[in-house]
């Protein structure tokens, strides 16, 4: 039995997608870990990288923005299973997906920063976030490299479901 062109163009889409997810793992952890070991951020400092960038060590026990903080066990691990079910999900949207490359693209971004900041929760408790933005009086929240590519995953996402589609 041979492969149709779809069948191919679906099993490259996937493999496409399972390498960004694993990438944006790969990248997520490996900041994390020289943040928390090849800095001075766990000691409380501040690394100034540009006016209106720093690098600041801050532990995220809740959900984005830091909504819901879990300081106890119970919340903690309600954190943990939400995230990996979220995941799942996911990945079972991306593997029935039969859409656009950027869509899969966009589902595997996401996975790959839920599971950058799941692994965080399982192991510290908390999310490592260091990337701080601020001009001014204006300060944004702390976040990481998950951060981004959740962020990036969403707007692709967006973009793809407004997009004016030919009819």
């Amino acid at each position: 039995m041979t492969a149709t062109s779809s069948d191919l163009r679906t099993r490259r889409t996937r493999l496409a997608a399972l390498a960004v997810v694993l990438l944006t793992f790969i990248a997520d952890q490996a900041s994390k870990y020289w943040v928390l070991n090849h800095t001075s951020l766990p000691d409380g400092d501040r690394i100034s990288v540009l006016p209106v960038f720093d690098f600041v060590l801050t532990w995220n026990m809740g959900i984005s923005y830091g909504l819901f903080q879990q300081h106890e066990a119970l919340g903690r691990w309600l954190l943990i299973g939400l995230t990996a079910l979220a995941t799942v999900l996911l990945a079972i949207w991306l593997w029935r997906s039969r859409d656009r490359l950027v869509a899969c693209l966009a589902l595997a971004l996401i996975i790959g920063g839920a599971l950058g900041n799941l692994v965080d929760r399982v192991v510290f408790g908390g999310v490592v976030d260091f990337l701080y933005l601020h001009y001014g009086s204006f300060s944004w929240y702390v976040f990481n490299l998950a951060d981004c590519a959740i962020v990036a995953g969403v707007g692709a996402l967006l973009y793809e479901s407004l997009r004016l589609k030919p009819q």
